[in-house]
């Protein structure tokens, strides 16, 4: 049989059927992107972090939610109760909720009443507690909170309700097998809206480190990871989330980050001078409905005194 001529090294045939081929990897590749990952693809990644700073600190693990944006289809109360669920499962001493709760995009085809999903969260089950802290979106989608300022903004009030702490530049000292360490909260750094692309915060570092009052080792909340510039070295951890780890990230590479340093704090465990950020990808979209190589995370943390790691 005589051989099919070729072009670019592929057959006649292979060269003919490659756009259908291409077309519908495509396709898959979207429907990954755009459908299963953001609503279905739930995974558990794990940091095992043991820092200098926290040489007086217990053995610690940390589970962390961020960036749920509440809103059917992606984030449904169903979707809650299996995050809600994974959560648990993990068996965490402390669990950090790092803002975000409202939806901040107009792929919503039915609202999540905030009563509800803050209901669910409340049944989130660690010794040490559930800390949360508010993010941008938080504040942005309240007006009266925007207008007034200093009114806690809707979100907020929904998970005092349900008895879920909300840190607001505050400091809270906890303790396990009988070593104190101290949570840190921070207010949004983007809380207020002026005009076109331009925020304000309400976050008050300096005063929030000035309520701990001894020599414990301290972790803190922080939705934005921007601030970890000015993070002192006195903090063990910082945990951030907001970036959402670029929505696409690949090679480690995100194209569009939404920090003033762009690659620098978009995702992952990263260190700095012997100062350690960890920042979550999150659990919800963002603006688009896309995840490509940063799927919807819980983060598991072991934070061990130094020596503790291997």
């Amino acid at each position: 049989m005589k051989p099919e001529a070729s072009v670019s090294g592929l057959s006649r045939r292979q060269a003919v059927l490659a756009p259908f081929v291409g077309g519908i990897a495509a396709l898959g590749l979207n429907g990954y992107a755009f459908a299963y990952a953001p609503a279905v693809q739930l995974n558990v990644t794990r940091y095992r972090i043991a820092p200098r700073q926290w040489a007086l600190g217990p053995a610690l693990r940390i589970a962390v939610l961020t960036d749920l944006h509440f809103g059917e289809p992606f984030v449904s109360l169903g979707r809650l109760d299996e995050i809600v669920a994974a959560t648990n499962s993990l068996a965490p001493d402390l669990i950090c909720v790092l803002g975000d709760f409202e939806p901040g995009h107009r792929f919503v085809s039915r609202p999540v009443p905030r009563a509800d999903w803050a209901r669910s969260l409340a049944t989130l089950k660690a010794p040490l507690g559930v800390h949360t802290v508010l993010g941008n979106h938080d504040w942005w989608s309240d007006a009266e909170a925007q207008l007034r300022c200093s009114t806690v903004p809707l979100a907020g009030r929904a998970l005092m309700d349900a008895g879920l702490p909300v840190l607001d530049n505050e400091a809270v000292p906890l303790v396990k097998e009988g070593r104190r360490f101290w949570v840190v909260g921070l207010a949004d750094q983007l809380a207020y809206h002026v005009r076109g692309r331009h925020w304000i915060g309400r976050h008050d570092l300096a005063g929030a480190l000035a309520q701990v009052s001894d020599a414990a080792p301290i972790l803190m909340l922080a939705h934005e990871p921007d601030i970890f510039v000015n993070v002192p070295d006195s903090i063990a951890l910082t945990l951030s989330g907001h970036t959402h780890g670029g929505q696409v990230r690949l090679l480690g590479y995100s194209p569009l980050v939404p920090s003033d340093y762009g690659n620098r704090y978009a995702y992952g465990h990263v260190v700095e001078g012997g100062r350690h950020l960890v920042v979550s990808g999150g659990l919800g979209p963002g603006k688009l409905p896309v995840r490509l190589g940063v799927p919807p995370e819980i983060v598991l943390i072991e934070l061990l005194p130094p020596g503790r790691a291997a």
